[in-house]
């Protein structure tokens, strides 16, 4: 089966903090897997800095949310984060074990969760 959406769902005491050594490894993958990575370094360094700041303030960060091929989520309604693509021609199965495997040597605690319910426009 197709995966169309991965939630990584925090649990016991991780939280939003806890992923900040992780992120930048966490999203420099994805927009690999998914050819987004920009051209330029700076742009790069501002998108993890833009949500770094966040995390490092244990909020919820803007994830990556540009159109595209998947894009990074973080909901309002729980401490978790998923990929979702748009089409349904996308496969998340490959960058999800890679993002957790990163999560996993980063020590962060979470669950994960495929195809739930993730609607957005």
């Amino acid at each position: 089966m197709k995966v169309f959406s991965t939630h990584f769902v925090l649990k016991g005491g991780s939280d939003y903090i806890d992923l900040v050594p992780v992120f930048p490894d966490i999203l420099r993958t994805l927009l690999q897997d998914i050819g987004q990575m920009p051209e330029e370094e700076e742009i790069m360094n501002m998108l993890i800095d833009l949500n770094i700041s966040d995390l490092e303030r244990n909020r919820k960060p803007e994830g990556y949310n540009r159109k595209g091929k998947i894009r990074l989520v973080f909901p309002m309604d729980r401490k978790e984060f998923y990929f979702k693509t748009y089409g349904k021609n996308n496969d998340l199965a490959k960058v999800s074990d890679k993002v957790a495997a990163i999560l996993k040597d980063g020590g962060v605690n979470f669950d994960i969760l495929q195809n739930d319910d993730a609607d957005f426009d």
